[in-house]
């Protein structure tokens, strides 16, 4: 049964409560000139969705014929991200396990097979599919009416990059996406149901324990946090969080490099849509110092890229990275 479908759970770090803003109002802006969280009310960003896109419409207009990607599980509903190519790369690697597969299906036999009761069934299921022209003439024409000047105004305001992706994500009720962050920036916005969602500031990054770049989950974090095993590690006691419940037409900027864990707390299906952006375009002009943590993040993931580059062999990397920290670099114990 579901284990993510309440709002009470009592994390044993601190949180508060991500500031709520309506749509208009001028401190919309200043969030995200400063990259932190804000939730938007009554946008209508996708307002033909909120008004529409139940199962019943989704099932009568993605068509019989279209593919769509389906994230499973076995016994659990953690859907942690894994990149495929990489996986092929470690292979052979026994500290890696797949917790999840991915599928290609109808959205006919996704519907068929959410709709089995969870009691009668070890599978869970999640839905993640780019919304483009492949979708159905009236998801595709519903698409298009999105408010795009609002992104525009947005985007173009915040001087972000290329609108790279929409996803139409439809989750299981207790589905849960694992803490992670995103080299993008992401208006969320909530279709159905309810989502539980924690963000940490980047300046978390160590507290987190990330897999290293060249691993299939990368971007991912090793800790688990509603059971955290502070012996392995041990600075995830100190993490503080901000947190939100999202309702049908809640937007929430989830700015590049945060931290974030989604979980689907409802009964009921969950529906949301993403709009990824890749960040402004990198120059001296909008760089300063000292650095933020989040031009740190992106520095630490150049310079792990390119040894990856260069050795290839994840023994070797790992070596190479211990040669250069132990003994010689230690962090600086606070009072």
């Amino acid at each position: 049964m579901a284990e993510y479908t309440s709002t009470h759970f009592d994390y044993s770090f601190p949180l508060i409560q991500i500031p709520r803003i309506p749509y208009g109002s001028l401190g919309i802006k200043d969030y995200l000139a400063k990259e932190l969280p804000i939730v938007i009310e009554d946008s209508k960003l996708v307002g033909p969705a909120l008004e529409k896109w139940d199962l019943g419409y989704l099932s009568a207009n993605l068509g019989e014929k279209g593919m769509y990607n389906v994230m499973q599980t076995r016994g659990h509903q953690k859907f942690k991200y894994f990149d495929q190519n990489k996986v092929k790369e470690l292979k052979g690697m026994s500290e890696f396990i797949l917790e999840a597969s991915t599928e290609q299906m109808t959205f006919q036999e996704f519907v068929k097979r959410i709709r089995l009761p969870q009691e009668d069934r070890d599978m869970y299921y999640y839905l993640q599919q780019p919304l483009n022209d492949t979708v159905g003439q009236n998801i595709f024409s519903d698409f298009r009416q999105f408010n795009w000047e609002l992104v525009k105004e947005l985007s173009g305001h915040m001087k972000w990059g290329a609108l790279t992706n929409n996803m139409l994500l439809i989750g299981e009720p207790g589905n849960v996406t694992p803490v992670h962050y995103d080299e993008q920036q992401n208006l969320f916005c909530q279709v159905g149901g309810k989502k539980r969602c924690l963000l940490f500031h980047p300046r978390h990054f160590d507290k987190l324990y990330p897999y290293p770049v060249y691993h299939p989950c990368d971007r991912q974090s090793k800790v688990d946090l509603r059971a955290p095993d502070l012996s392995l590690y041990p600075l995830a006691s100190q993490l503080e969080g901000m947190e939100c419940v999202l309702s049908p037409g809640d937007v929430l900027y989830i700015p590049i490099y945060w931290w974030h864990q989604i979980e689907s707390i409802e009964s009921s299906l969950t529906t949301s849509i993403t709009f990824w952006f890749k960040a402004s375009p990198a120059s001296l002009d909008n760089i300063t110092f000292p650095l933020s943590p989040s031009h740190k993040v992106a520095m630490m993931r150049n310079i792990e890229k390119m040894l990856t580059e260069a050795l290839k062999d994840p023994k070797e990397i790992d070596e190479l990275f211990c040669n250069i920290v132990q003994g010689r670099y230690f962090r600086e114990e606070k009072k």
